[in-house]
């Protein structure tokens, strides 16, 4: 199963607020991954809208963890910006045309393996990526020394 570049981002973007552990500038973002601030747009509004994230404008303003990471299970984030999880045709009842839907166990068997994945996910919180010697070495790379 391939992420969008969406899913990416958020994920990349909490981790970033998580590691950051005050507010923060998309600038700070885009900077960080060298990635364009046109996307990241979409992406902490979105994330924001979702609860994930605070967003502040103004004078004082910026982009802040809307709870705590402990409390961000990294299943439902993927889940909630993955918008077309269909792996293959015969999960689109919509546009299936395949003849031998209904009588073939690969659906099934793709179906167990993706909810495998999610499960696996789900065991997982904001707070578990960004802690130990991985943190660290994130922190190093993506926080600019102060």
């Amino acid at each position: 199963m391939r992420l969008s570049l969406f899913s990416d981002y958020a994920l990349r973007v909490l981790m970033f607020a998580a590691l950051k552990g005050e507010t923060f500038s998309l600038s700070e973002v885009a900077e960080a991954y060298d990635i364009s601030r046109h996307h990241l747009v979409k992406v902490v509004n979105y994330l924001a809208k979702l609860g994930y994230l605070e967003t502040r404008r103004g004078r004082g303003g910026g982009i802040a963890l809307g709870m705590p990471p402990e409390q961000i299970r990294i299943g439902m984030v993927v889940r909630r910006t993955e918008d077309n999880p269909i792996v293959v045709e015969c999960f689109d009842k919509q546009h299936n045309t395949c003849p031998i839907n209904g009588s073939c166990r690969l659906k099934g068997a793709l179906a167990q393996a993706v909810n495998a994945f999610y499960e696996t996910l789900d065991r997982h919180t904001l707070r578990d990526l960004v802690v130990g010697s991985a943190g660290a070495g994130m922190r190093q790379q993506l926080l600019p020394k102060a």
